[in-house]
């Protein structure tokens, strides 16, 4: 042993007993004292030096049989814990815990051990552990509490409330740990007006703490300059660590300004420290739940696609906005349902027409882990009818092409087999027919490039001041000889003002328009040309009395490649570019043209252009 346990083995035992806190008496068999020790000198008021070698007087005279009885009883071994009463040097009564055993030397029985326990001693120990037990059973309450709640502030507020009421502290908080810095988020009995305080974590006690390695800590010294001295008398802090997955995510801060913190109140703070980590790890999963199903919600609302969620057994549970708008079907009307069109395979795409006469593809996937449906449909109309009008585009421009190039060939073949064979007049009549038909083609192809560079947003248009009259009349000269069937009328004003545009590009859209005049007027009739002044703009107007347009089709027709099919004009053939282009070159110029009905049968095709006070320049069409 070292030299701090030399001496001798009755030194030891004499300072033993001089530390022991329960007053120790040990009796002869004749009870007379042979030990009393410093705590019987404060329990009983004699001191050793006046007990030692006679009997202790603490017994009262109506418990003497039961104090005979007790020695009795541990004479032959065990132990006695009796609950009694017990007499002071001043005459007092205490009540006590005696706990009694034999003294053995060897294998006899000498005398009597009896170790003294104030009563009001053992109620403290008593009251302490009820209060701790009750305190327990507060702390599963607040954190039955805490946990139920599901807002993140409400958590962080609830646990600075429950931290006084549990610690009895005066004041409390809870601070983030964010990055390298500290922030107040919630506060209980303090100013709302520390909220929102950071401060360095390196240089804060929960730095401190965090250097430590311990989960909680005690601090009573420079706390003037910290920000929780906004509570007056602050005198103590005690923080424990709260962590969220493992990972530091804030502190508990208990204030002291009256009490004092002990070990039960340190204890209960690190137990509630560590129940707000798992409250702010649940609050902060069911915020992001929230925010996850907020963004699926978003995500399924605005969706352009229609979306529909089916159940196990094929019955829609949900039903977005763009299904309804697809289907002209409101949720209401086929919610537990089955969805109102077939379900293509695993990994496949159905493509159908609804009765409204959309057309939708369709591709489902399965939830393996609920076994629901999501069934994706979009509108695909515009892409069915472009594929279908490119299919008659094709077929159609085949035959405007087989028809004068057939032509050509046979007239060509024959000018070349049969020349000398022919007329003079034979062979002129020959040429001029190759030579309209050669013009034929030069105009299709002519729209075909036109069509294709305003479909690629390239068509460019010279922007600068022209005379509007002089393009009307070139483009309507020698009409009436066209035809013997139509009449042809130009009304035109004198001062009609100048416009601005592209004269080249007007002259193609007024051509374009009278073509179409004479060419839906298969009876014939009146064609009118009118043109008149309109605030800043100029007016041109082609009427005829031919087949009209319906209503639903005033528009299609100047999208491309589109040859309407509702009353006569389909017959006419052609590769729907015309009014395209015209459209194209119009709204080019910064003009439009639009297409309307006339009273008493035909149509009037409309052209508006800006007067040369419209200022421009070389563009591109956008």
């Amino acid at each position: 042993m070292g030299d701090e346990w030399a001496g001798s083995d009755d030194e030891i035992a004499r300072a033993v007993l001089a530390a022991s806190p329960n007053a120790l008496i040990a009796l002869d068999r004749d009870q007379t004292v042979l030990v009393w020790t410093p705590a019987a000198e404060r329990l009983f008021g004699w001191t050793a030096e006046e007990m030692l070698g006679r009997r202790a007087p603490i017994v009262p005279d109506e418990l003497t049989a039961e104090h005979n009885a007790v020695l009795e009883r541990v004479r032959t071994g065990g132990q006695v814990r009796l609950q009694t009463r017990r007499l002071r040097s001043d005459g007092g009564v205490i009540d006590v815990r005696v706990d009694t055993s034999a003294l053995v030397i060897g294998t006899s029985v000498v005398g009597y051990v009896c170790e003294h326990h104030p009563a009001e001693a053992d109620e403290a120990a008593r009251e302490r552990v009820a209060r701790r037990a009750q305190l327990v059973r507060r702390l599963t309450d607040v954190v039955a509490d805490i946990n139920a709640e599901l807002e993140l502030s409400a958590v962080l507020d609830r646990i600075a409330a429950s931290l006084t009421e549990l610690t009895g502290a005066d004041a409390g908080g809870f601070v983030l740990i964010e990055g390298e810095r500290l922030r107040l988020v919630s506060t209980h009995r303090l100013p709302e007006t520390l909220k929102g305080a950071t401060a360095d974590l390196r240089t804060s006690l929960v730095g401190k703490l965090l250097r430590t390695g311990r989960t909680v800590l005690l601090e009573s010294g420079g706390l003037g300059e910290l920000v929780w001295a906004e509570l007056s008398g602050l005198h103590t802090i005690a923080l424990g660590l709260a962590a969220v997955g493992g990972r530091p995510y804030g502190a508990l801060y208990a204030l002291f300004a009256d009490g004092r913190p002990g070990h039960l109140e340190l204890e209960l703070l690190e137990l509630l420290a560590g129940h707000a980590g798992i409250a702010v790890g649940n609050a902060m999963a069911y915020q992001e739940a929230i925010r996850q199903r907020a963004h699926e919600r978003a995500l399924f609302d605005a969706s352009a696609d229609g979306i529909a969620v089916l159940d196990r057994e094929g019955r829609v549970i949900r039903w977005n906005p763009a299904a309804t708008e697809l289907t002209a079907l409101p949720a209401d009307a086929v919610l537990d349902l089955p969805p109102p069109f077939a379900l293509p395979g695993p990994g496949e795409k159905l493509t159908f027409r609804l009765p409204n006469g959309r057309w939708l593809d369709v591709v489902g996937a399965q939830i393996e882990e609920t076994g629901e449906v999501v069934v994706d449909f979009r509108d695909v109309t515009q892409a069915k009818e472009l594929e279908e009008a490119k299919d008659l585009f094709l077929a159609t421009t085949s035959h405007e092409l087989r028809t004068p190039i057939t032509i050509v060939r046979g007239f060509a073949s024959t000018l070349d087999a049969r020349w000398d064979k022919l007329t003079d007049p034979e062979r002129r009549s020959a040429v001029h027919t190759i030579a309209e038909r050669a013009r034929s083609l030069g105009r299709l192809m002519d729209h075909l490039l036109l069509g294709s560079r305003a479909g690629a947003d390239e068509l460019k248009v010279r922007v600068e001041a022209f005379d509007l009259t002089e393009r009307i009349h070139a483009a309507t000269l020698g009409l009436p000889e066209l035809s013997d069937r139509h009449r042809v009328e130009v009304t035109v004003p004198e001062d009609l003002p100048p416009v601005r545009g592209d004269a080249l590009a007007t002259e193609i859209v007024l051509g374009q328009l009278l073509e179409n005049a004479f060419k839906y007027s298969p009876a014939g009739g009146l064609i009118r040309v009118e043109a008149w002044p309109e605030d800043d703009t100029v007016v041109v107007v082609v009427d005829d009395e031919g087949v009209g347009i319906a209503p639903p089709d005033r528009e299609r027709i100047f999208e491309r490649f589109v040859q309407v099919d509702s009353g006569d004009r389909r017959r006419f053939g052609g590769v729907g570019l015309g009014l395209y282009i015209v459209r194209s070159l119009a709204r080019a110029q910064g003009g439009d043209v639009s297409a309307h009905s006339r009273d008493g049968g035909g149509t009037r095709m409309r052209l508006v252009i800006g007067t040369a006070s419209i200022t421009g320049s070389d563009t591109p069409m956008r």
